[in-house]
């Protein structure tokens, strides 16, 4: 027995032994294994920070992240008009975001944000989870983590391993934001970073996109929405999916009563609030305010862009690099502008030239069928469907014969866009019966431009009647001859001439004689204030005779006019073709002294962060002295006082001193009217995008009745607007001994008393 118990002693302490040899084993296998996993751990991150895995961003990179921003066109009283770019996306900091919506971002996405490093130890484990079971849902967990592969994305098909080291590489950049900003910054960045569906990158373009405010005007529903929709902008989309998106909105509302943001009885209450996108927009290139201008002022920076260079030597790009294109626009002014074309277009003009030409054949063209068959034609061939389809290697005839197969196709209305189906052919002739309209309005002392409309509407009608258009400028054309005739000496606006009718001899022999189509004075002694108010053609080729062609291009060319213009007497009426954006810049020079300033539409440029890269002056060319501008002022307010722009008192209620002129071309194809008081230079063209559209009657189609009602609209629009401080004071008199007293009312009062509500213009 004692011998046995001997061995079992003896075996027990064996036992023992060979335990604690065995825990010591285990021990050093666990600390071996731990002290290799932290080498390796140690190796990996170093490894993947020295980029043996990979490119990782680099300093100047976390610094500087390379996102594309959309440029911003931005009016002079600070209100954006639209963008350029590639990404519709503009950055914000965190003091412009709602604090609503970093409470709703960090209740539904990451709640210890404030707590943790940029790696969160929960969200750790769910990753690598994910990894391990192939199931990888877990995605970058921590706002920092989403920032990281928001600013440096993964690439696609990547493999288990690569995924992997993908991972740890979004973990390391994630420390590394962290280090280089702040916490505030980084909300800020990732909220810049975020695709929010329908076009809108970055939190300010969202909120203008879903709601037509700024980040920092949301609401809490709305926070909540914008905080909801980044997990997955299609799935969560208000428009698309609206029940979805509100269970997610009031998903985050709860969240946001459970982490205390708001309180239970809120949450009850706002849940009860339906999504209201009654302001949703899309914002494109071809809506929002002044789209004509944003296309000019494209195809302008553009050209720029090739000579402006960054630091590293690289051109700037506009649809790229966020620039800040600051205008001289108003954005008020300009709503006025397309209201006021929109409004006499939709409302009066165009329904009087529909009634005008109805059940007439071939209306409205002054055409016979042959004729505007090959109108449309060349129309066809002017289009980006026939260029497409010619590069394509596509026949002629097969081209012509698909432009006459009825297709579905959204067209322009002033009642709004109109689904049908007709052919292409048809559709084109459809917009040739619209008329068209145009505005640009500018600062007379500065030339900055505060208003311009190119057309009714950019979406269907692309063709931008202010710089792009040259039309026929008709009697607008003639204070140019006038300015001549007041830089003389021996004439002012009170100089007497006979009414009657002038002749001029041509190169070939023959005589040029325009007649009037009124009698009006006939015979009589008038003074030029009176012709040139009633666009009298005889004085013109009085003055014409008297001057010649040559000077009054000359003339018309120190006033900033680089059109075309042939060397004969008949463009004292207006034959030659100019643009309304050179007319209004040389009728300025009037309002100004005489110096002419070149119109402008863009004062600076910043890059992204708000350094200014360009200036931009105006060219100024002293055109004529102050005096002669001012007999011009005198003059063109004898059109408003008792001439064919006397409408403007009697309809509109506009009693301000005002200078102006109308003009109405052959046919009556074009309307004009150049409006000036002493702040503003606003010119209107009106007609159809080809000259055989047209009323067929002075009445209808003069300017006084085609143009200058929108002049009309948009100047009492102005004028009403009191934060615009818009002077309706005098002209300012010269500092000059010259006698500037022109009294020539013993003609003038016969003429108004007889035209206090319409006066018809009486030329060609």
């Amino acid at each position: 027995m004692a011998e046995v118990k001997k061995r079992v002693k003896k075996g027990k302490k064996n036992n023992d032994t060979n335990t604690k040899q065995g825990i010591r084993w285990y021990l050093v296998v666990i600390w071996s294994l731990f002290a290799i996993g932290l080498v390796c751990g140690f190796g990996l991150f170093y490894g993947i920070n020295h980029e043996w895995f990979g490119d990782m961003p680099t300093f100047e990179e976390l610094e500087n992240p390379s996102t594309n921003l959309a440029s911003e066109i931005i009016s002079a009283d600070g209100k954006v008009l639209g963008t350029y770019y590639i990404e519709n996306r503009s950055n914000v900091s965190y003091s412009e975001l709602s604090p609503h919506l970093v409470n709703a971002l960090l209740a539904i996405e990451d709640i210890r944000f404030y707590e943790h490093s940029g790696i969160d130890q929960r969200a750790l484990m769910r990753v690598v989870f994910g990894i391990v079971t192939g199931n990888d849902k877990g995605g970058g967990s921590t706002l920092t983590q989403q920032l990281a592969k928001n600013l440096f994305p993964r690439g696609e098909n990547l493999s288990t391993p690569q995924l992997v080291i993908r991972k740890f590489q979004e973990w390391v950049t994630a420390t590394k934001l962290e280090y280089n900003y702040s916490k505030d910054e980084i909300i800020a960045m990732y909220l810049n970073t975020v695709f929010y569906g329908h076009n809108a990158y970055g939190i300010k373009k969202a909120s203008e996109t879903f709601f037509n405010l700024e980040p920092k005007d949301l609401n809490i529903e709305q926070a909540a929405l914008m905080a909801g929709v980044v997990n997955a902008p299609s799935r969560f989309s208000p428009i698309r999916n609206p029940e979805r998106a509100l269970q997610r909105r009031n998903l985050v509302i709860s969240q946001m009563a459970t982490y205390g943001f708001i309180t239970p009885q809120e949450r009850d209450s706002i849940s009860q609030i339906p999504i209201d996108m009654s302001n949703f927009g899309v914002l494109d290139h071809n809506t929002g305010q002044a789209t004509y201008l944003r296309e000019y002022l494209r195809q302008t920076l553009t050209e720029w862009s090739k000579t402006s260079k960054k630091a590293d030597g690289t051109p700037y790009n506009i649809y790229k690099d966020g620039l800040r294109i600051y205008t001289t626009i108003d954005s008020r002014m300009q709503q006025y502008a397309e209201e006021a074309v929109k409004e006499h277009l939709s409302l009066d003009l165009q329904p009087a030239f529909d009634k005008h030409w109805k059940g007439y054949a071939n209306a409205p063209f002054s055409l016979e069928e042959e004729e505007i068959e090959d109108l449309l034609e060349l129309s066809m061939k002017r289009s980006e469907r026939y260029r497409k389809m010619r590069n394509a290697g596509i026949s002629l005839d097969s081209i012509k014969a698909n432009f006459n197969v009825p297709a579905k196709m959204t067209v322009f209305s002033w009642e709004g866009p109109i689904d049908t189906v007709m052919t292409p052919m048809d559709s084109m002739r459809y917009y040739k019966s619209f008329l068209q309209s145009s505005l640009m309005s500018v600062e007379s002392h500065t030339g900055h431009v505060k208003a311009y409309v190119g057309g009714i509407d950019y979406r269907f009608f692309k063709y931008d009647h202010v710089t792009q258009a040259r039309r026929q400028v008709g009697s607008t054309f003639k204070p140019f001859l006038y300015t001549l005739a007041m830089q003389e000496g021996e004439y002012t606006p009170c100089t007497t001439v006979p009414n009657i009718s002038y002749s001029i001899e041509m190169p070939d022999g023959k005589f040029w004689e325009p007649r009037d189509a009124g009698k009006s004075m006939f015979g009589e002694e008038v003074t030029l204030k009176w012709a040139l108010a009633h666009s009298n053609n005889r004085i013109s080729t009085y003055l014409m005779k008297r001057f010649g062609p040559e000077a009054v291009i000359q003339m018309a060319r120190r006033m900033g006019v680089t059109a075309p213009i042939e060397a004969v007497p008949s463009i004292c009426l207006g034959v030659c073709d100019i643009s309304l954006h050179e007319m209004v810049g040389a009728m300025s020079t009037f309002a100004n002294q005489g110096v002419y300033i070149k119109p402008i539409f863009i004062t600076k440029i910043e890059d992204k962060n708000g350094n200014v890269i360009d200036y931009f002056e105006t060219d100024k060319v002293e055109a004529m002295d102050e005096v002669t501008a001012y007999k011009m002022i005198e003059l063109m307010k004898g059109v408003v006082q008792s001439g064919t722009g006397v409408r403007l008192k009697y309809k509109y209620g506009l009693r301000n001193p005002i200078a102006g002129k109308t003009g109405t071309t052959q046919n009556q194809s074009d309307g004009w009217f150049m409006g000036i008081t002493p702040d503003l230079t606003t010119g209107v063209w009106t007609g159809a995008e080809d000259r055989s559209v047209h009323f067929r009657t002075i009445g209808l189609g003069q300017g006084s009745n085609m143009a200058l009602p929108i002049w009309a609209i948009y100047m009492q629009k102005v004028y009403a607007d009191s934060t615009l401080n818009i002077s309706k004071d005098d002209f300012e008199k010269p500092l000059s001994d010259v006698a500037l007293e022109f009294d020539c009312e013993l003609y003038e009062q016969e003429q108004s008393q007889k035209n206090q509500v319409v006066v018809e213009e009486e030329e060609f």
